[in-house]
């Protein structure tokens, strides 16, 4: 059993995406327009979305979740995998960089598929399982704030199905999680989400080095 990781130098990451994935123009697009913003590393790189676009078609999910909009690869990677009759509920606070997003959301033929709600998440999934909607929902993405994750994640795990995905990002941080002399709060508050769902009896789990580190949650 190989124990390396492969470090991916610019070489190797060109590679991958020439052969590896196919990235629709129009997310290139939106990726490009995004590196211009001194923010860009929110946002998650074309292999990760790719590999989420894939789970929505291998799940067959109707009806995903997104906690964490930014300028919208994510939600516009999933968007254009869902059914034509697919809702994505997407979740975030800045009006700025959702602008951003509902312009590429237009543009890409999806808008129609997004609910977006310019609210705190965790106001809005609570409205969500308020208003009966526990238990069907397919997917969740959560890659916002890191110190209210545990909140994103439980209330999640409320609205999903059985079966249903939760995708958790930027579980590894930089590698900042196994730093002792780190421990900020977004670092201490993504700690603290790993080792919980680690030990989380109410998921199956699998942890990536994808990007910055996914964690794929399935609900028994």
């Amino acid at each position: 059993m190989s124990s390396s990781v492969l470090n991916y130098n610019s070489d190797l990451r060109n590679y991958l995406w020439s052969v590896g994935i196919r990235e629709p123009e129009i997310l290139k697009k939106l990726r490009i327009e995004t590196l211009k913003d001194k923010s860009a590393i929110m946002q998650i790189c074309p292999e990760q979305g790719a590999f989420m676009a894939n789970l929505v078609r291998i799940m067959g999910a109707n009806k995903a979740i997104e906690v964490g909009i930014y300028t919208g690869y994510s939600s516009l990677a999933v968007a254009l995998a869902l059914p034509e009759q697919g809702t994505l509920v997407a979740c975030d606070v800045s009006e700025e960089w959702t602008a951003v997003a509902k312009r590429f959301w237009e543009e890409a033929g999806v808008a129609h598929k997004i609910q977006l709600y310019l609210a705190p998440a965790k106001e809005t999934l609570q409205a969500k399982i308020d208003s009966g909607e526990s238990g069907t929902f397919d997917l969740m993405f959560i890659d916002a704030d890191k110190t209210n994750y545990e909140i994103y994640y439980e209330k999640g795990l409320q609205l999903l199905r059985k079966g249903g995905l939760i995708i958790i990002d930027n579980v590894l941080w930089s590698g900042a999680v196994i730093n002792d002399q780190i421990n900020d709060q977004s670092t201490v508050a993504l700690r603290n989400i790993n080792n919980l769902i680690c030990k989380d009896e109410r998921v199956d789990i699998s942890m990536l080095p994808i990007g910055d580190g996914i964690t794929l949650a399935v609900k028994r």
